[in-house]
């Protein structure tokens, strides 16, 4: 149990308090009273071992100094600011747009998940340093009892949210609209910039996740293959980069809307691009006979699995037979491809190539089959399959980094509008540290890091914070075991150029 210190050394601690507490540079915490309330834990020894909340201005993110050098060098957090209009009265704001919505995406960055969060961070002078405030300590607040807050709390955040599609300036409380056109049209114009030149193909990967609901949002509905109520949001990727990431409702076909945003996106890529070589890739969900009819039309080359059928298993009897023999031989898999021309009964306009992987398991035999638009002296069966339709699965792990690391799922609001918005910060966030991977630490050994690694390894550092009149002291934890990759990290990015002042 908590345990008071001996008297002489309370009165001492107190008016050396006293003496901090003068300087302009320092508010007391309405806790501060408690400073001198110790926590007993376990003796080391001879020692006791005793801990108390009175260390000063410490954050637990020292490495959030990374994701502003970042920003510094992309104008991630810019552009998508300026994907919102903001009608509240300028005489009025001590929060501008751009502070509010770096706010929210660097706290997602770094954990936390939640606007309630949001009462307590924005006491952080370190966050408030890498947002962008030139008072991180809030000592020159309006209001009394904003100062020592430096940042907006969750009533002024979420704002963001909520905010309907026709609000304006008559609207008392929530006045920031988000263009979500304008949001779409970002991501593909980031992935467009972070390339020096243009690459000679891409690969445009297509999957549909279930986002879980636990109360009344509208759009969600009875998913039976998830087995529970849920949104179905499409996603679009490059290789790490994101390039869509649209919510929906989940009383849909799986493939439902990839067509419009894949046209959106290819188009805005051949404008930058006229010569690059595009393929799509996607599981049998994405199967559809529009989509392929549109990508043969177009020069668009397609990937997508094939789900099996009693003609299709018709077709690889003898191939099945083979692999069934050869794991009866070495009790090892077994694998035989074949390849043919193949067209459905009445949904396909033409006759496609279709690859089948003849397997033999310990548990029986697992038939796969997949079809594309690449011809035979471009691409051989089994390259095909095992090197480029089972890389997809890459793809499952960036959304697992959304929806379990930068909490992609948290859409808890009632209107399908507001989730949306939600995710589209989830997805900033994801881009903001995917660019931190891509620009700071390829060549290293977090190259290929997931963004919870990153979060735990970079930008989870205790840092002391000290604010004077000329500058903003952070002392970073003489311990922290990743101090010379940080460094790295650090002159990598100091020697990157800033972005343009506006988006092209």
């Amino acid at each position: 149990m908590p345990t008071q210190c001996n008297p002489g050394a309370a009165r001492k601690s107190t008016r050396s308090r006293s003496r901090r507490a003068t300087r302009p540079d320092s508010i007391v915490l309405p806790d501060a009273a408690q400073d001198s309330i110790y926590l007993d834990f376990p003796a080391l020894g001879p020692r006791e071992v005793k801990a108390a909340f009175d260390g000063g201005d410490i954050s637990s993110d020292g490495g959030a100094l990374l994701l502003r050098q970042v920003e510094q060098a992309t104008g991630i957090l810019r552009q998508f600011a300026a994907c919102f209009t903001d009608h509240r009265d300028p005489e009025l704001i001590e929060h501008p747009l751009e502070h509010l919505v770096a706010q929210r995406v660097y706290a997602l960055a770094l954990g936390y998940e939640d606007l309630n969060d949001h009462d307590d961070l924005r006491l952080d002078p370190l966050l408030a340093t890498v947002v962008g405030k030139t008072d991180p300590k809030g000592i020159g607040r309006r209001r009394r009892s904003d100062r020592g807050k430096a940042l907006a709390g969750k009533s002024t955040l979420n704002r963001i949210e909520l905010t309907p599609v026709g609000a304006d300036r008559t609207d008392r409380y929530k006045k920031v609209t988000c263009s979500t056109k304008r949001v779409d049209d970002l991501f593909v114009e980031l992935f467009l910039r972070s390339h020096a030149r243009p690459p000679e193909s891409i690969v445009l990967d297509l999957d549909a996740t279930d986002d879980p609901t636990h109360g009344q949002q509208l759009g969600r509905f009875f998913h039976g293959y998830y087995k529970g109520y849920c949104y179905l949001p499409l996603y679009i990727f490059c290789g790490d980069q994101l390039l869509c990431a649209k919510l929906r409702p989940s009383d849909i076909d799986g493939a439902a809307g990839a067509l419009k945003h894949l046209q959106r996106i290819i188009a805005a890529i051949r404008r930058a691009w006229p010569e690059v070589k595009i393929l799509i890739r996607g599981d049998s969900g994405f199967c559809r006979e529009p989509i392929m009819t549109w990508c043969e039309a177009n020069g668009v080359d397609f990937l997508f699995g094939l789900a099996q059928n009693k003609r299709l298993l018709e077709l690889i009897t003898e191939p099945s037979e083979r692999a069934r023999q050869e794991y009866r031989r070495t009790e090892e898999p077994a694998r035989v491809f074949a390849e043919f021309g193949y067209r459905t009964l009445t949904s396909w306009g033409r006759l496609r190539r279709v690859i089948a992987k003849a397997e033999h398991l310990p548990k029986g035999a697992n038939p796969r089959f997949v079809v594309t638009s690449l011809s035979v002296d471009r691409r051989e069966a089994r390259a095909l399959y095992e090197e480029d339709y089972c890389a997809r699965g890459e793809m499952e792990n960036r959304i697992k980094e959304q929806q379990l690391h930068l909490f992609a799922d948290r859409t808890s609001c009632a209107t399908m509008r507001a989730n949306q918005i939600r995710l589209f910060f989830s997805s900033v966030a994801y881009v903001l540290l995917e660019a931190l991977r891509r620009l700071g630490l390829s060549g290293t050994e977090m190259a290929d890091a997931q963004c919870q690694t990153i979060r735990l390894k970079l930008l989870k550092i205790g840092a002391l914070v000290r604010v004077t009149v000329r500058k903003v002291w952070v002392s970073l934890a003489s311990s922290c075991p990743y101090a010379s990759l940080f460094r790295r990290v650090h002159e990598r990015l100091s020697g990157l150029s800033p972005p343009p002042t506006a988006m092209a």
